[in-house]
């Protein structure tokens, strides 16, 4: 078991659960809080599908990756690698523009399903909800996998074992428990996220150098193996566990560590700073009239 590529899959299936979860929880206790609890079957056959489609979806990716011919991998493992940056970069700036909103927009959806007496329409908002968390999840872990190598059932052991939290966490949140500060929560999963993107899109780089599709800056920018190796044959357990959660690299090639760095400095800077508040929209004057006298 490499502990840094189980922290790395567990810290993915948590945050990703976590708002799959949420999602659930605020349609379940909207459902029950209207009386409208014998509904949660088309709620639940909603979400076992997203699962099972993401599952698909994800298994599809990972046994074309180990199918592909030697190049070809490099160029496919590459290209996964750099969609799932770009989809959980995405995906966390659209959680952090959105969550304010999130919960009103799933409570009028499941108004409108229920008034139009559209009951798969409950399946069919479930399934929707949960299907972008889930294919966001399968393809990051795909990506992280690739990146892992002999590593990626330490990655998807990690995945469960915070999908399992989060179903317990979303739980709590179906019965009230307010223990969890979410904005804090999704706010440092996201930052350490971005790390482990940024490892993502500096191992891409990495293996458009070895396909020879990149061949500008292809030289060694340092190489301290002999200090702290990556590689799990040098036995180094803290350059196995920064390699599997941030991307570090003992050798890094120039343009790989220079996009790498690039990606976290950008990205960090831009998802920490502060969100300008929404202002309300401006109330139209009150007219006056004026009393007619009798």
């Amino acid at each position: 078991m490499n502990l840094g590529s189980f922290s790395s899959g567990l810290l993915t299936g948590l945050r990703e659960g976590v708002e799959a979860a949420l999602i659930v929880s605020i349609i379940l206790a909207y459902l029950a809080r209207t009386g409208n609890s014998r509904h949660f079957s088309r709620i639940w056959l909603g979400t076992a599908a997203a699962a099972l489609v993401s599952l698909v979806v994800g298994t599809g990716i990972s046994v074309t990756t180990r199918t592909l011919p030697n190049g070809t991998e490099q160029l496919f493992e590459g290209g996964t690698m750099l969609l799932a940056a770009a989809i959980v970069t995405w995906m966390l700036f659209w959680m952090r523009r959105q969550a304010a909103s999130v919960k009103g927009e799933l409570q009028a959806r499941v108004d409108r399903a229920v008034t139009e007496g559209s009951l798969w329409g409950l399946a069919a908002l479930a399934f929707m909800a949960i299907i972008r968390e889930g294919i966001e999840t399968s393809v990051f872990l795909v990506g992280q996998a690739d990146s892992a190598d002999a590593s990626a059932p330490s990655i998807f052991a990690g995945a469960l074992a915070g999908l399992a939290i989060a179903i317990l966490l979303g739980y709590g949140f179906y019965r009230g428990t307010r223990r969890i500060n979410l904005a804090s929560f999704f706010r440092w999963t996201g930052i350490a996220l971005v790390f482990i993107a940024a490892g993502l899109v500096g191992h891409a780089v990495h293996e458009f150098v070895e396909a020879g599709v990149i061949t500008v800056g292809t030289q060694v920018a340092y190489d301290v193996s002999a200090i702290l190796p990556h590689e799990e044959a040098g036995g180094n357990l803290i350059g196995q566990f920064l390699a599997a959660l941030f991307g570090y690299s003992s050798k890094p090639e120039v343009v790989a560590l220079a996009t790498h760095v690039t990606y976290l400095v950008a990205v960090l800077a831009l998802y920490l700073r502060p969100m300008r508040p929404t202002q309300p929209a401006a109330r139209p004057p009150e007219r006056r009239t004026e009393a007619t006298a009798s």
